[in-house]
């Protein structure tokens, strides 16, 4: 029980009920046992290996003010452009967030790959709540990531958690509470993460223990956002 409310507070108050861990040592094995319980969270909610393309994985401040995981899974079909998202409801930020996605796309896919086109193809990209919090309106960055793995059909390097997000120009916006994220990260089973530069200054707040869980890929602008994702040196 002493658990299960340090998780809850985990929740609620962060990184202040960080790396807590409780155990109990067995009288007749001297074996000691750590305690689990279902408020963790699921550590294979972000699987293994390599996803399907257009599959995506972002970490990011929901609806209730909580930080949780959302997938993005996408498909791409014969057609003149047509972008549709499902799963946001009538959510207008994160409605605007994703089409800044493809309006960058349309007008940047060309310095990305050549094979990518936003007149000859419909996208559409279903989004998740994983961990019922409220979608995120920080989705113009996995969004595009999405569009471009399932445009030239090369996944997303494995166990890739997406942060940050960009502008409709392209500007890169930092993580905002970097380690309670990257512990969110942590308890959904990411060992990559995808991170701004910008949000390198940042790291100072975090506990060294958790920085030491990932591979953190740093990227500078949108397309090297992409092109790291997808592992294109």
């Amino acid at each position: 029980m002493r658990r299960r409310v340090k998780e809850q507070l985990k929740k609620i108050g962060g990184m202040e009920f960080y790396d807590v861990n409780f155990s109990y040592i067995d009288n007749e094995t001297f074996e000691e046992k750590y305690v689990s319980v279902p408020e963790q969270g699921s550590s294979t909610l972000i699987p293994e290996g390599m996803c399907n393309p257009g599959q995506v994985y972002t970490v990011s401040t929901g609806k209730s003010g909580m930080i949780g995981l959302f997938r993005l899974e996408s498909q791409l079909l014969p057609g003149n452009g047509k972008f549709t998202c499902n799963g946001l409801g009538s959510d207008r930020e994160a409605r605007e967030s994703t089409q800044n996605a493809f309006n960058y796309l349309k007008a940047n896919g060309n310095r990305i790959s050549q094979s990518i086109s936003t007149t000859t193809k419909d996208y559409i990209i279903q989004y998740q709540d994983l961990q019922g919090i409220g979608m995120t309106s920080t989705l113009s960055l996995p969004t595009l990531i999405a569009l471009c793995s399932i445009a030239i059909q090369k996944p997303t390097v494995s166990s890739l958690a997406v942060l940050g997000d960009i502008s409709v120009s392209g500007t890169v916006s930092k993580v905002e509470n970097l380690a309670n994220t990257l512990q969110v990260c942590l308890d959904s089973g990411a060992k990559k993460v995808l991170l701004p530069i910008t949000s390198a200054v940042d790291l100072g707040t975090v506990p060294p223990e958790l920085v030491g869980c990932f591979n953190l890929i740093f990227f500078n602008n949108a397309e090297d956002a992409v092109f790291k994702a997808l592992g294109v040196e």
